[in-house]
C-alpha cells in the first residue's frame, strides 16, 4: 500500500515502478514529472501549426470529443488532470466557451490526456473507465474538486474514491480501473505521441484547425483564431 501512495504523491517513479492500488498490483510504464508541470507563461516554444490529417490520425486510444464531426473548426486540447490552469480553463473558460462554439455546432471539440505525473494518469483512468456520458461530467467534477485531492497532504486514494462514487463507481469497479494496464498504455502512448509528434510540452495546449493557441486560453483568445476561420469561406 505504501508504494502505491508513494507512486501517486510522486515521490517514488520508476520506468517499471509497482503501483500497488488496494488490492491488486499492476506494473506501470511510468513517467516523473512535477505535479503542476510548467505555467503557460514558462513553457518552451515548440511549433506553432502541426499537420491536421496527424493531428486526428485515429489511435487506439478513442478520442473524447464534443460537437458535430463535421464541424468547420476543431479544437483540440491536451490537458493534465493535475495541472491548476486546465482546472482554470474548465472552471472559468470552457462553460461559455461551449456555449458559444460547440453547442452551436460551430466547434468539435476534443479532449485528450496529457498527464504530467502519475496521479493525473490515475485521474484520467478513472475519467476513462466511468464511460459514456459520464466521462466528461467526471472530467469537470475532478477539476472543480482539484484543490480536494492533487495538493493535499496524505493519501488522495480516499477522495478520489469519493468523487468517483458520484460516477457510479463502487470499491471493485475503482480498484480494476486504476490495475487496467492496457488503458495506462494507452494514455502514456497518447502523451509521447503528443509530445514527440506534435512538440507538446505543457497544459493546457490547444491546437485549433492544427494551428497552437498563441496565448492563455481566455474565450476572447480563442475568439480571435476560430471567428476567423468560421468567416472563412
Amino acid at each position: 500500500m505504501s508504494a502505491f501512495n508513494d507512486l501517486l504523491s510522486g515521490r517514488s517513479v520508476s520506468r517499471r515502478a509497482a503501483w500497488l492500488g488496494m488490492a491488486a498490483t499492476v506494473a506501470v510504464s511510468g513517467f516523473s514529472i512535477a505535479a503542476s508541470g510548467p505555467s503557460y507563461a514558462q513553457r518552451k516554444q515548440g511549433p506553432s501549426e502541426v499537420s491536421v490529417d496527424e493531428l486526428m490520425k485515429p489511435s487506439d486510444l478513442a478520442d473524447l470529443t464534443l460537437g458535430p464531426a463535421d464541424a468547420k473548426v476543431t479544437v483540440v486540447e491536451y490537458a493534465s488532470m493535475t495541472c491548476p490552469h486546465c482546472a482554470h480553463f474548465e472552471t472559468d473558460v470552457f462553460e461559455n466557451f461551449k456555449k458559444k462554439y460547440i453547442d452551436t455546432g460551430k466547434v468539435r471539440f476534443v479532449y485528450r490526456e496529457f498527464p504530467l505525473d502519475n496521479l493525473a494518469a490515475a485521474v484520467s483512468m478513472l475519467a476513462r473507465c466511468a464511460g459514456g456520458d459520464k466521462t466528461f461530467p467526471l472530467i469537470q467534477t475532478f477539476y472543480a474538486k482539484q484543490a480536494e485531492w492533487a495538493f493535499t497532504q496524505g493519501n488522495p486514494v480516499p477522495k478520489l474514491f469519493d468523487i468517483a462514487k458520484q460516477a457510479g463507481f463502487t470499491q471493485e469497479s475503482f480498484d480494476k480501473c486504476l490495475t487496467d494496464q492496457k488503458l495506462l498504455d494507452q494514455i502514456t502512448a497518447q502523451r509521447t505521441r503528443a509530445s514527440d509528434t506534435f512538440g507538446v510540452n505543457a497544459t493546457p495546449t490547444f491546437f485549433i484547425n492544427g494551428k497552437k493557441l498563441p496565448e492563455t486560453p481566455t474565450l476572447e483568445a480563442f475568439d480571435k483564431v476560430i471567428e476567423p476561420l468560421l468567416a472563412a469561406k
